[in-house]
């Protein structure tokens, strides 16, 4: 097991308001006159655990973590089925990212992230250029229509029984059909929606080291989870197919360091593959022993990296 940097605490946290009755949890920790990097967590709808500060060498990093609107302690919680999510798009967590940004008076920051949060780490970055100093993301997915049909469909012929109680008597698309159901008036039908999308989830990592499942009973992180990343994923993203993948070249001046494992079932390598193409300068790094989880050789790539971009100007 490789060695991460010992456990931190945040020096300072809060919550700001970004619009639309959201409050948006954030926390620094590490070194206040450090190099700036803010940690994209995955889901949508994940929130952030105190593991992801271990990463960072506390005395040379200002590490900011947040979680996106709806999960972990930003509120109102999705897991309330009064929560109107309407507001909760990749739009605004792009604004949210500059709100804070700027609540915190940061100018430049390192930004990184994994499964989804490749994905926001993308659109942010593209966006504002001039506030990234280098990327690092693991686990690449880009949300595209394509990549979403693979996972809650095309991984089925995997496992075809899984699959089969996945999509029960549903028909047509299932994410949009499961964001329906996570929006129903019945509390009973949101709970076994979550528990068979959470079920769905944990099938297609199942082969991995370390792969675990959920046994216990449905609370309001799964709750949460499942209707924000139904949310999210019935609707793409609200991305324009292809569009980070397309646009990459934007990226051209910023250092990235791309980490996926090859036998990553929930995000197939062809993506990171495809990005790394596109983006002029990136590094790609596969471990063929790898999954979508970490492991020893990621958190070891990953450590490497931000040890490399700490001597880095900001």
């Amino acid at each position: 097991m490789i060695d991460l940097y010992p456990p931190a605490e945040p020096y300072e946290e809060g919550l700001l308001e970004v619009g639309d009755g959201n409050l948006v949890h954030w926390e620094t920790c590490g070194n206040p006159a450090g190099k700036p990097a803010v940690v994209l967590h995955g889901g949508p709808g994940q929130g952030c655990v105190p593991g992801m500060r271990r990463m960072f060498d506390p005395a040379r990093y200002r590490v900011v973590l947040f979680d996106q609107r709806g999960c972990g302690r930003s509120t109102p919680h999705a897991s309330d089925p009064a929560t109107d999510l309407r507001h909760n798009t990749t739009e605004h967590l792009l604004s949210d990212m500059e709100l804070l940004r700027e609540h915190l008076g940061i100018e430049r920051w390192l930004v990184t992230g994994g499964s989804w949060g490749t994905t926001l780490a993308l659109a942010y970055a593209e966006r504002f250029p001039e506030r990234v100093t280098e990327i690092i993301v693991s686990s690449i997915s880009t949300t595209s229509p394509s990549e979403i049909d693979w996972l809650y469909r095309g991984a089925g012929r995997f496992f075809p029984e899984e699959w089969a109680r996945f999509r029960g008597d549903l028909s047509g698309d299932l994410v949009a059909a499961y964001a329906r159901l996570m929006e129903d008036p019945d509390p009973h039908v949101r709970t076994e929606a979550a528990r068979s999308w959470c079920a769905w989830e944990d099938t297609v990592l199942s082969l991995e080291p370390g792969a675990t499942v959920h046994n216990g009973p449905i609370g309001e992180w799964e709750l949460a989870f499942a209707r924000i990343v139904t949310h999210y994923y019935s609707h793409a993203g609200w991305l324009e197919p292809g569009a980070l993948i397309r646009d990459a070249g934007l990226l051209r001046d910023i250092p990235g360091v791309l980490i996926h494992g090859r036998r990553d079932l929930s995000c197939p390598v062809d993506t990171a593959w495809n990005l790394a193409r596109a983006w002029p300068g990136s590094e790609l790094l596969i471990d063929d022993d790898s999954g979508h989880h970490s492991s020893d050789v990621k958190r070891t790539w990953k450590l490497e990296a931000l040890d490399r971009f700490a001597s880095r100007g900001w």
